[in-house]
Order: structure tokens, then sequence, then C-alpha cells
């Protein structure tokens, strides 16, 4: 087996260098309380991979293939999404920080994010169709020109969404969340 090639291994406490990952494959290996942001994730490929309490605060991910990666309670502040490789592109997360970080024309069909804060995210051109928001926190996220049809906001908060500039056919929101698609009317809602 080659050393380009990691399957079934657990790690833990590990903090990567910035060459330590380029061109690595990983096959159902578990990561805990890892720091990856100093990584370099060029050629880097995660399959059936899960994350437990890493840090990827403003890691440069570009490149990268997440394909049925798990991700829980990890940090990603800052991070841009918008370059990993979109073939076979699965995620989800649950727990996690992903304050500021962007997601601009990525298809995140049928993703899960749970408990997250999702704070000044960019979803511009972004496709959400299916996309669960299970009790997370939107605040300033942009939703512009994004596919959300069926995508789920009903337990989530602190939402701005433009209905004229964005699909949401079948969309679903709390009779609460409906504050955040009126908003750029100034009504006042009680």
């Amino acid at each position: 087996m080659s050393a380009n090639y990691i399957v079934d291994t657990q790690i833990t406490d590990k903090i990567y260098s910035v060459q330590e990952i380029m061109y690595r494959d990983f096959e159902r290996c578990t990561f805990t309380n890892c720091d990856f942001t100093q990584a370099d994730f060029l050629g880097v490929a995660f399959t059936d991979c899960i994350f437990i309490s890493c840090n990827f605060k403003e890691a440069k991910i570009n490149y990268v293939s997440l394909r049925d990666a798990s991700f829980t309670n990890c940090n990603f502040t800052s991070v841009n999404f918008a370059m990993v490789d979109d073939l076979l592109f699965s995620v989800e997360f649950k727990d996690c920080i992903l304050d500021y970080a962007k997601f601009y024309t990525l298809k995140l069909k049928g993703t899960l994010f749970t408990n997250c804060s999702l704070t000044a995210v960019d979803f511009m051109k972004s496709d959400l169709t299916d996309v669960i928001f299970d009790n997370c926190n939107l605040h300033k996220s942009v939703f512009s020109d994004t596919i959300a049809n069926k995508t789920d906001f009903t337990t989530s908060y602190n939402f701005t969404i433009d209905p004229e500039r964005n699909k949401l056919k079948k969309a679903k929101f709390s009779q609460a969340g409906l504050k955040g698609l009126l908003e750029k009317y100034d009504l006042i809602i009680k």
C-alpha cells in the first residue's frame, strides 16, 4: 500500500504542516482534534472520512476532494470552499463554526447543516436544493441567485432571503422565519 493512500486509520492530535498531506488520498479515516490550518490541500482526497473537533480556520482548501465527509465540532471560519473539487462533492456539518465561509457557485445539494454558526456566509449562486439548515444561525449570510428549491429553513434563524433574487420553489420556512423573507419591504411584523 502506498504512503500516499491512507485507509482505515485513526489520526488524533496531529498538526499538519504545509506539505504534509499534499497528493494523498484518505479513505475511511477518522481525524480527531487535528489542525489543518497550515496544510496545503493540493491533490488531496478525503472519502468516507470523519472529522471531530478539527481546526480548518482560514485554511486554503483549494482543489481538495470531499466525498462523504462528515465534520463535527470543527472550525471553518473564513474558509473558501468555492475551489474544492465538485465531482462527487458530499459533506455534512454538525456543531461547526462556518462563519465568513464562502460556498460561492458550489453545488451543495442535500447537504445537512446541524446546529452550525453560519454568520456572514457567502452562498451566492450556490445550488442549495434539498439542503437542510437544522437550527443554524444564518445572520448576515448572503443568498443571491441561489437555487434553494426544497431547502429546509424551518428551524434556522436570523436569515434574510429575497424571494425575487433566489429560486425557492417548495422551500420550507417556519412562520417566525417569514420575517427574513420580507425584510426588504421594511414591514413591521408582530
